[in-house]
């Protein structure tokens, strides 16, 4: 596997995850649920800001405690680091790739994330799962493309070996005929 192809494998997984929370954001009731992508030369930290609000801090602490549950148990990650969950009014969990930012209505308002970055692209949950399944498509088709490279190789030998297998049947089978053909002409000759 090519560096290239690393690197993209790790950008599906990583958009699984964001994927994943942001459902749980949804199934919890969270507000306003928006995916950063960020600009690749402007975020040397991660590839992805999920931002999501909640009513209170309950609700803050209940979204963040599922999206760690949902991610441990469908993906075995944990977040690398957790802030916030005592007050639930910013609750950051930093799973390097992303950061889940669960924010009380009025936090959000106030730091206005979003606004901070400017230039990373915001898009809707519905339009990251267009996106994903786009990019696993994609790779099904590279990973069809690279098997069947792999397969003509072999199926090219297995034809190469064949051919002097269906040679020397053909002369067997010659040789077969050829000498029954003897014998029926001195029977038919004796009568």
């Amino acid at each position: 596997m090519t560096k290239s192809e690393a690197h993209h494998d790790t950008r599906i997984a990583s958009r699984l995850q964001v994927q994943a929370a942001a459902a749980v954001c949804e199934d919890k009731k969270g507000q306003d649920t928006r995916i950063l992508e960020l600009d690749p030369i402007d975020s040397g930290l991660s590839d992805f800001f999920l931002v999501t609000s909640a009513s209170n801090d309950r609700q803050a602490v209940a979204i963040a405690d599922e999206i760690e549950a949902r991610l441990k148990r469908e993906f075995g990650v944990y977040a690398h680091s957790v802030e916030g969950r005592r007050k639930g009014e910013w609750i950051l969990l930093d799973y390097v790739d992303f950061v889940v930012h669960v924010f009380l209505a009025e936090r959000r308002a106030f730091y206005d994330i979003e606004r901070l970055r400017k230039s990373a692209r915001p898009v809707t949950p519905a339009e990251f799962d267009v996106e994903l399944k786009a990019a696993l498509a994609e790779k099904t088709l590279a990973a069809r493309k690279k098997a069947s490279a792999k397969a003509k190789p072999v199926a090219a030998k297995a034809a190469v070996a064949a051919k002097p297998m269906k040679a020397a049947k053909k002369v067997a089978t010659k040789k077969s005929v050829s000498k029954k053909a003897p014998a029926k002409r001195a029977s038919a000759k004796k009568k």
